[in-house]
């Protein structure tokens, strides 16, 4: 285990507070298992998702200098398990942080409409992690891989990143934004088999799903087909927004492709989750639109 307790500012997103509750409730059991402390952020909203810009950018530097000003306060990083999040949350945090210095002006403007809220400064004190980071660079994959009670032995797991958490920030410290391993990496400490695929870091096609349904689908078809010919079990994710195009959106996608596809798709921490130990009944692994039922048995659940 890590030397000392790590503990977050937690960022759950409004996705995992809605329609992907289940990736709150893993969440919530997997750090508990790890002795990791979350304080949740109950005052943040929503990051924007990338579509604050569309109007104005400092609408969505000013809302999410807000949520990063939360965590300042505690003095905590802020952690995020949404891929979406991270890159918007994060990519604002390194454009200010930058703007410290470049254009000064700009923090001040921001800051005032901060404080004309009532709200603390952005002081570009603190960074955002994404859960993902902060098992495999905080926590450790052979701290990890020693908490390990029920290896996953044989299951065979496609790791689909989501865009945002690997590119939408200019500096990726953390692994490689093109040839990323750290997912495959965090399966291999819980006994899974990593499945590599051409659409593993690419965009799950859920950004254009509101005006353009029948390409997202076709997207998200050809991610899945490719997992599914390479071998694979499920796909797990690190994203909701990830999760509600190739999970909940998969009888449509399959309806829209003419594929018959049926992978299940995890949620992260689920699936590291499950390696520790925890049941699959505190995971909410029944609130998938793919039966996960092919994993459990797979595992011996």
């Amino acid at each position: 285990m890590p030397s000392q307790t790590l503990k977050y500012a937690y960022f759950p997103g409004c996705v995992a507070l809605g329609a992907c509750r289940e990736l709150y409730q893993s969440t919530a059991a997997l750090t508990q298992a790890l002795g990791i402390e979350l304080v949740e952020l109950k005052k943040a909203s929503c990051c924007g998702s990338g579509t604050f810009k569309e109007d104005s950018r400092l609408l969505e530097d000013t809302v999410n200098a807000r949520n990063i000003a939360l965590a300042e306060k505690l003095n905590l990083p802020l952690l995020t398990h949404c891929s979406t999040c991270q890159g918007v949350i994060g990519q604002v945090d390194e454009r200010l942080k930058e703007f410290q210095e470049s254009d000064p002006a700009y923090i001040e403007q921001i800051n005032g409409l901060l404080q004309k809220q009532s709200c603390s400064p952005y002081q570009g004190s603190t960074e955002v992690k994404h859960l993902l980071w902060a098992l495999v660079t905080d926590y450790g994959l052979e701290a990890l891989q020693e908490r390990v009670t029920r290896k996953l032995s044989g299951l065979k797991c496609a790791a689909f990143y989501g865009c945002y958490l690997l590119r939408a920030q200019k500096v990726m410290p953390y692994d490689n934004p093109f040839k990323p391993e750290a997912m495959e990496n965090v399966f291999r400490a819980v006994g899974a088999t990593p499945i590599y695929y051409p659409g593993r870091i690419q965009c799950c096609g859920w950004p254009l799903s509101s005006y353009a349904t029948a390409q997202a689908f076709q997207m998200a078809g050809k991610h899945i087909k490719e997992a599914i010919d390479g071998g694979a079990d499920c796909m797990v994710t690190p994203c909701p927004l990830c999760h509600l195009n190739l999970d909940s959106r998969q009888p449509e996608v399959e309806n829209a492709t003419g594929l018959k596809l049926g992978l299940p798709v995890l949620h992260l921490p689920q699936l590291v989750a499950l390696a520790l130990g925890v049941p699959p009944k505190e995971l909410g692994l029944s609130k998938h639109i793919v039966s996960t039922r092919s994993v459990l048995e797979k595992l011996g659940f």
